[in-house]
């Protein structure tokens, strides 16, 4: 049986896929912070020898933004030095790693979508300590282990903003939601499903970087339209500019992801962004969550 870990099971990625793993001939063991602290090599390690691990799915992730840049140390530990943990230990026990990254180690200036080998600069501490964990990964560099880079997750699990904008859709007549920062949501059942898909095809030498989201580009506020017209609620979605919306964290004005390089690598299609969305808002366990 092929034993994979998931880190940061409780997340929206990491619950979608305990959600998807009954349809998988995988023996699974899910994880979040109270159960493994991916911060303690000794404890990471014990947990994979025990249990005969043969992938790593590390999901785990501090993804606050706006407190990044309050808790530096905090975001470097859990992005950074708990990554550098996943890559040793993947490593010397010759163990396959898929790590989860983020479109937020660019600086949001490109004019078209980002290729895996641009040039990356955090303009955030989430950003840079996203990528320190990347750093640590390509210096440690353990067979089969790739990074997985995504933007703007939703799901039906955990907060998003999918799930602030049909609470707050129902509560107000109108919303104001930015314009001028340029996108793709990610339904993290897709990415989610690509990961276990692709899992048993994972054979590179050195490290390999790719993208995924969904396909298209948007803005939130065109996002937020959508969701509002999907879900039939009659608050007005009005849009404004970023400064209109001050937060203590810059974001990329621009991160559309290109998703060539994952597509043709592992010959899959990536759905639309607005189908996935229908087919997440069209679940009926939405209502109880």
């Amino acid at each position: 049986m092929f034993n994979i870990l998931v880190t940061g099971a409780n997340g929206q990625l990491g619950s979608e896929i305990r959600y998807l793993s009954k349809n998988y001939n995988y023996n699974f063991l899910f994880t979040d912070q109270k159960e493994l602290n991916i911060t303690d090599y000794s404890n990471v390690n014990k947990i994979v020898i025990e249990n005969k691990i043969n992938a790593i799915i590390n999901c785990g992730a501090y993804t606050a933004v706006d407190k990044a840049e309050d808790e530096i140390d905090l975001a470097n530990l859990i992005n950074g030095e708990a990554v550098k943990n996943l890559a040793d230990i993947s490593k010397t026990l010759n163990i396959k790693l898929v790590h989860i990254s983020t479109d937020y180690i660019f600086n949001g200036k490109n004019y078209k979508p980002y290729i895996e080998t641009d040039e990356v600069n955090p303009i955030g501490v989430y950003g840079k300590s996203k990528l320190l964990g990347e750093k640590y990964i390509s210096d440690i560099n353990p067979k089969n282990s790739i990074i997985i880079r995504t933007s703007w997750v939703y799901s039906l699990f955990g907060a998003n903003f999918v799930k602030t904008i049909l609470k707050y859709g129902k509560e107000r007549d109108k919303l104001r939601v930015v314009y001028d920062q340029i996108g793709t949501p990610t339904y993290a059942r897709d990415l989610a499903t690509v990961i276990l898909d692709i899992l048993p095809k994972i054979e590179n030498i050195n490290l390999e970087i790719y993208h995924y989201s969904n396909e298209g580009a948007i803005s939130w506020f065109d996002f937020a339209k959508e969701i509002v017209k999907m879900a039939k609620l009659e608050t007005k979605i009005e849009p404004i500019e970023s400064f209109e919306y001050p937060t203590k964290a810059k974001r990329p004005f621009y991160s559309v992801l290109n998703k060539r390089k994952i597509k043709e690598k592992f010959n899959i299609s990536i759905p639309y962004w607005k189908d996935s969305l229908k087919l997440m808002l069209n679940d009926k366990s939405l209502e109880n969550k």
